[in-house]
């Protein structure tokens, strides 16, 4: 009895450790164990390096634009969504709309924008420019309910802030260029700034109640942003997807660098062309400052 409860243990201390001995591997295994999960490493390495590229029209296309096959299919059907919707009604609006009446509503509408300014410069830890900033907002606000600006004529001159620059004025690098449907140029950060800024935008609450007002507003600021690229379009020649890369990301990194006080005064791309209200601009100049169509 006590032989046969002997051999019943052993038995099962054999099915026991059994498996722990068939799973052992072999050298073997774990060299190509090993290789796999070099490979998957160096992937792993590449993709990391690709999304966090900070890029800049002087790189290289497959570094400042590893996505460019997908960026370009992308290109082709927002360039068919626009020479069929976008660009015949935005030719209409500049058309049938006074240059006065454009420019008054892009002033209420960047306005709109200068309390989120503010909080963007704050989080940059420039608390003179934010106060300008509201400074402005109240000034305008107060006499000619934001359709004017006669800030400007007090030396509070405009400064566009979005989180996008903000994330690159902490280093934060720009990733990849994209192009997203109807949207257009971005990159990974300014995708992700774009998202912070819609959420910030005071329309989105004003109008809460109101949605068909809300997105009826939403429309006429992209066909207003849309007639405002009509001149723009036509200095484009050759390959217009490579030369609206690289504009953009030019003037992208010419807003924070100029935020740091490190601006090149070399590069093509200036203030004054970004901010219409500068000292030697009409009070309802165009601005140029929304980075999407439908911004």
């Amino acid at each position: 009895m006590h032989h046969f409860s002997f051999l019943s243990a052993s038995l099962l201390f054999t099915l026991a450790i059994s498996p722990a001995f068939a799973a052992e591997p072999s050298d073997e295994s774990i060299s190509s164990t090993t290789s796999s999960n070099s490979k998957f490493a160096t992937k792993s390495s590449e993709v990391v390096k690709k999304l966090t590229v900070n890029a800049s029209a002087s790189q290289a296309d497959e570094e400042k634009d590893p996505f460019e096959a997908w960026n370009r299919k992308v290109y082709q059907f927002n360039d068919v969504l626009d020479r069929n919707v976008a660009r015949p009604i935005a030719v209409q609006y500049s058309e049938k709309v006074p240059e006065p009446v454009r420019g008054s509503y892009r002033q209420f509408r960047k306005n709109l924008n200068e309390p989120w300014n503010a909080v963007n410069q704050l989080v940059q830890g420039r608390p003179m420019h934010a106060a300008k900033s509201l400074g402005r907002f109240t000034i305008n606000t107060l006499t000619t309910l934001g359709f004017a600006d006669p800030a400007r004529r007090l030396h509070l001159t405009a400064e566009t802030e979005g989180f996008g620059t903000t994330l690159g004025y902490y280093g934060v690098p720009t990733g990849p260029y994209l192009v997203l449907p109807i949207l257009g140029p971005s990159t990974i950060r300014e995708t992700v700034g774009f998202a912070a800024d819609s959420f910030a935008r005071p329309q989105r609450y004003i109008l809460e109640d109101h949605k068909g007002v809300f997105w009826a507003e939403q429309a006429l600021r992209a066909v207003d942003s849309r007639a405002e690229l009509l001149d723009l379009e036509k200095v484009l020649q050759g390959d217009k997807y490579a030369q609206i890369r690289d504009i953009y990301l030019q003037r992208l990194n010419f807003i924070v660098a100029e935020k740091k006080g490190l601006a090149d005064e070399n590069m093509f791309i200036s203030d004054e062309g970004d901010d219409p209200e500068d000292e030697s601009s009409d009070p309802v100049d165009t601005d140029s400052s929304d980075d999407h169509a439908t911004e």
